[in-house]
């Protein structure tokens, strides 16, 4: 398995316990998940770009994704949902990979670690994400 497709999901899992410790700082939930889990170094600094990313600009992603989810609040959402459009649109935001690839990607963490309902869902909002970024 490539390094980029590890990294997010190490990139995934710690916006997801974040997102189950609502108030923490993203960035020491994440060093402290990544500590247990043991995570290289070419992980984590893979992941932590998008982190940093999520960190530094959540509010703005999350208007963004609730822009194009027709009749849906993030907060309604499942985490593994939120986090996963939340790991898509901060990595389509940093444009280092080719935005097809980053919600393939996005879609194979939310069927793994979701079902196929939440990866169809995943597929459509990132999808919509792109098209209004202007990067599809």
């Amino acid at each position: 398995m490539r390094i980029e497709t590890r990294g997010r999901a190490r990139a995934l899992q710690a916006l997801y316990a974040w997102d189950m410790r609502s108030g923490q700082d993203l960035t020491k939930v994440a060093i402290r998940v990544w500590d247990d889990l043991a995570v290289s170094p070419e992980e984590r600094k893979f992941a932590g770009g998008i982190v940093r990313t999520v960190a530094v600009s959540h509010e703005e992603l999350d208007a963004a994704l609730m822009a194009v989810t027709d009749n849906w609040r993030l907060e309604r959402l499942g985490a593994i949902e939120r986090s996963v459009l939340r790991l898509g649109a901060a990595e389509l935001r940093r444009g280092e990979a080719p935005p097809r690839v980053v919600i393939q990607e996005a879609v194979r963490l939310a069927e793994r670690f979701g079902s196929t309902a939440s990866a169809r869902f995943v597929n459509g909002v990132l999808d919509a994400y792109a098209r209004r970024a202007g990067v599809l």
